[in-house]
């Protein structure tokens, strides 16, 4: 943890400074959600060092302090790893052109607009899709609380709007989590003929296509490929480090509807203006 040289003292400076006026402008442009929260809990970690650094580093250098050294060095390591894994399985499984099926992701709305998180879905999931005209699409999300309308309402009208024949497009309006896209979705679809069979594609971000995909295949989808959009980078940071705490909690209890998140679903999610801009 020490920083032997000058430069290596304004460097962490200069992180921490650029964090902390990143985390407060979280503060103006957002309210809480987890994802923010990380951000700000990351600023006001490398702030207290950056401050506190000589002290904090005799401490680290022995007995509990050095405990405590390991583990957050452990913990950040794993972090590190999870975010590049997020970033090359995002692009895994790339469709094929022979999918029958795309279930576009909700990502929140701008009272009746798509977010910039969203809109890059949309706009992924419009380029797709008129190259392969005989594509059913299904736009998934219900209405937050600070929606005007359901999520797979405002979606499917702007992919109308950029030139999708409205017959191809369906609306599942009532999912709450990624896990329930997909469950309502395949409910809507059996109506058309579709299957757990059928091969599909799914549209979401690259940092959330794995899990994504995990949750096509619980919900017994046996052929689902990613068609992964990017991610406006003023949002890469608080969505991955939200996604690494996501994955572990899937990888611990394999779904959304269970654990002790689940109660504290749409608690850590209260607002999401910061994705609207």
């Amino acid at each position: 943890m020490k920083f032997p040289n000058k430069m290596g003292v304004v460097l962490l400076n200069l992180l921490a400074l650029a964090l902390v006026v990143y985390a407060v402008g979280l503060v103006f442009t957002s309210n809480f959600n987890m994802g923010n929260l990380l951000v700000w809990l990351l600023a006001a970690a490398v702030a207290g060092y950056a401050v506190f650094r000589k002290p904090l580093n005799v401490w680290f250098s022995h007995g509990v302090g050095r405990v405590v050294l390991v583990l957050l060095c452990a913990g950040l390591a794993v972090q590190v790893g999870i975010i590049g894994f997020l970033a090359v399985s995002g692009y895994a499984d790339r469709p094929t052109g022979q999918e029958q099926v795309m279930i576009v992701l909700g990502a929140g709305l701008r009272k009746d607009k798509p977010s910039s998180l969203l809109r890059m879905r949309l706009d992924a999931a419009y380029t797709y899709a008129a190259q392969h005209p005989e594509l059913l699409i299904v736009t998934s999300g219900g209405q937050g609380r600070d929606e005007a309308v359901p999520e797979g309402t405002a979606m499917r009208e702007y992919l109308i709007q950029k030139g999708i024949d409205p017959a191809r497009v369906l609306a599942e309006t009532k999912s709450t989590s990624t896990e329930e896209n997909f469950e309502f979705s395949l409910d809507i679809l059996r109506g058309y003929g579709v299957s757990e069979e059928t091969p599909i594609v799914y549209v979401s971000n690259a940092f959330h296509c794995y899990r994504a995909g995990r949750y096509a295949e619980k919900a017994g989808f046996a052929r689902a490929a990613a068609l992964p959009a990017r991610t406006p980078p003023r949002s890469l940071l608080p969505c991955y480090l939200r996604e690494v705490f996501a994955v572990l909690y899937f990888w611990v209890f394999k779904t959304s509807e269970s654990g002790f998140m689940h109660a504290m679903v749409g608690v850590l999610s209260l607002n999401k203006r910061f994705f609207y801009k």
